[in-house]
């Protein structure tokens, strides 16, 4: 499981982690992760390996400490036509989120 890239990257909180499991949160967002061993990994399922936007207040302060803590964007912070300000990474399992705050 990459609990330690969603806490110490992404600054999760664990709630709680039952064998195989770990339940954690950034805000009202809510995640949970398991080991799948028998299944396709997430970076060959191609443009299906989105699983999440989460929105954030402090969009700015936040995309720079995600940078900083070494984040793997796959989209830099940007203003978009559909009125939100946001960005993307990839996990170490190959998960792509968006983060992103209305203007």
């Amino acid at each position: 499981m990459s609990v330690d890239y969603y806490t110490d990257v992404l600054g999760m909180a664990i709630e709680f982690t039952p064998p195989g499991w770990a339940f954690l949160s950034l805000g009202a967002f809510r995640v949970m992760l398991g080991e799948c061993a028998d299944t396709m990994p997430a970076h060959e399922t191609s443009d299906h390996s989105y699983f999440a936007y989460v929105t954030v207040d402090g969009i700015d302060a936040f995309y720079g400490e995600v940078v900083g803590k070494g984040a793997t964007l796959t989209q830099p912070l940007a203003d978009k036509p559909w009125g939100m300000r946001e960005f993307g990474i990839r996990t170490p399992d190959g998960h792509r989120i968006m983060f992103g705050q209305e203007l």
